[in-house]
């Protein structure tokens, strides 16, 4: 089996683990946690193509630091977190189911009332690392309409595997998923 996948993303050169999703499908592994590189890159990246916004919502996972670039670069002071647990500090939270490619476990992803109240009337524009079957990006559109905020833009980093096509997605670079040998599979 293929070890590794290599990509460029805004310019920067990474070689993915491949990793077993199941049998019969592999995925390859995009973290930018501690990769202050391909992290400043491609939030500049997004922020070329970004629509104007006012608040930028990311979930809780390596949408965070993609998340505090975008916010930094832009000269803005603030993101919205939806946390996947609801924490003590957190008044009447809000929560709403999501389903990962990666994580087997029902999981929820919750928003704090005052982050909620904060979106009203806003122009949000969510961004992820990776999106692939689309289920947190769902998940977290749910919310964001919960909360009366204005859809305005969902980018990330990689679209994997038919979210491609997406006509409603910006992104920067096609991850394709891969067979139990580690070749691209054709979408």
């Amino acid at each position: 089996m293929k070890e590794y996948y290599n990509i460029t993303v805004a310019g920067v050169n990474r070689d993915l683990p491949i990793c077993r999703l199941n049998e019969n499908l592999c995925i390859a592994g995009f973290v930018i946690f501690g990769d202050v590189e391909m992290t400043r890159a491609c939030a500049a990246a997004l922020l070329e193509k970004a629509p104007d916004f006012d608040l930028i919502v990311t979930a809780e996972s390596k949408g965070i630091p993609l998340a505090h670039e975008m916010v930094a670069q832009a000269g803005r002071s603030k993101y919205i977190l939806a946390r996947k647990a609801p924490k003590l500090y957190m008044k009447d939270p809000v929560g709403v189911e999501v389903k990962s490619i990666t994580t087997a476990a029902r999981q929820m992803l919750y928003l704090d009332r005052p982050d909620m109240e904060e979106m009203m009337g806003k122009r949000i524009l969510i961004v992820d690392d990776v999106i692939s079957t689309g289920e947190s990006l769902a998940s977290l559109e749910t919310l964001v309409n919960k909360a009366g905020g204005n859809i305005v833009g969902k980018m990330a980093i990689l679209a994997e595997g038919d979210a491609k096509d997406r006509d409603d997605l910006i992104y920067l670079e096609y991850l394709p998923l891969f067979d139990s040998e580690g070749n691209p599979l054709a979408y």
